[in-house]
């Protein structure tokens, strides 16, 4: 559906808030998206077993554009498999000590999930621009809410 409009994504890039639009456009519901390459995901993000090279994760586009309105995911909860990963994103294990603490011992299969309440607003309420749903928003000459 994206190549028709013009969008050129690849297998392995992450959608962006331009391909999100695009794909929800497409739609007069929401939409879920699931499985996105492991490599454009976060270090904590869950492999698929029967599918390593995809996570465990998913994004809810909201219909007529909004884009995405929920994503969420799978946790990794074994601790050497997030300690490779962490490494293997070129990222420093010292600040990352107190995650890899929450695992060290056994964990749980767990997942987490975000919804962006603007987005949702402005889907619910047919409003088409973000600035116009932010409860407290930042303006130059307001900084704090």
């Amino acid at each position: 559906r994206l190549k028709k409009k013009g969008v050129a994504v690849n297998w392995g890039d992450d959608f962006g808030g331009d391909e999100e639009t695009a794909l929800s456009e497409e739609f007069d519901r929401p939409v879920m998206v699931h499985r996105y390459p492991t490599a454009c995901k976060a270090f904590y993000m869950k492999q698929d077993p029967a599918r390593p090279d995809v996570a465990l994760c998913v994004d809810m586009l909201a219909p007529e554009g909004h884009g995405e309105i929920i994503g969420g995911g799978q946790r990794e909860d074994d601790y050497e498999t997030l300690r490779t990963k962490i490494t293997s994103h070129g990222l420093p294990l010292a600040p990352f000590e107190w995650y890899l603490d929450l695992r060290r011992y056994g964990s749980v299969p767990h997942a987490g999930f975000g919804m962006g309440i603007e987005r949702m607003t402005g889907w619910v309420c047919g409003i088409h621009h973000i600035r116009e749903t932010v409860p407290f928003p930042r303006l130059m000459e307001r900084l704090e809410p």
